[in-house]
């Protein structure tokens, strides 16, 4: 059985040609996983610099919460203060009425 060396040469060809096609796809997608890859580690970067942020404002927010609370309580007590000063003064006068009238 005698071959055709054409189609032997035609025959290699195609596989070369199929093997080039397989190759440069390869190519590519090795190309865009490392493309996905850089994007991958990009936004995590990004996600962790968001997050230290917001935790910084979470702790700047409850010092600030603290501090709030800390002023919102002092004012309670020195409004008790001026209510009983208030009162006293009343008491005062009622008494100083009272021993005028006696006198």
């Amino acid at each position: 059985m005698e071959e055709n060396p054409g189609a032997i040469q035609q025959f290699y060809s195609n596989d070369q040609m199929r093997l080039r096609d397989l190759e440069d796809n390869l190519r590519l997608l090795r190309e865009r996983i490392l493309l996905i890859g850089q994007t991958v580690i990009n936004e995590k970067d990004k996600s962790h610099f968001e997050l230290r942020e917001i935790k910084k404002s979470i702790i700047e927010l409850k010092e600030e919460n603290t501090r709030i609370k800390d002023i919102i309580s002092n004012i309670t007590e020195q409004i008790d203060k001026i209510a009983r000063k208030e009162d006293l003064s009343i008491l005062q006068r009622q008494f100083d009425l009272f021993r005028s009238n006696k006198l």
